[in-house]
């Protein structure tokens, strides 16, 4: 992680884009305390790992799920 203060900032924003697009973050510092962070942009999408074969080993539920849900506040309410 890098610190720079904000007239540095203005003078090399290209190369800290460059830095940061690179995966490094950047803090940037006014009168001596963090007042930003420059960080990569997240990917547009998230990959999921397969599940199937978890959800087909699985043992059928015995029940919806709705009516474990009102079983289940039944049981606290009383």
């Amino acid at each position: 992680m890098q610190t720079i203060n904000v007239s540095k900032t203005r003078k090399k924003l290209a190369k800290l884009l460059d830095a940061v697009a690179s995966g490094e973050e950047i803090i940037i510092m006014r009168h001596g305390k963090p007042a930003a962070r420059i960080t990569p942009v997240l990917p547009e999408s998230v990959a999921f790992p397969d599940r199937s074969k978890l959800r087909a080993s699985l043992p059928p539920a015995s029940e919806s799920g709705a009516m474990a849900i009102c079983a289940l506040r039944n049981d606290e309410r009383y």
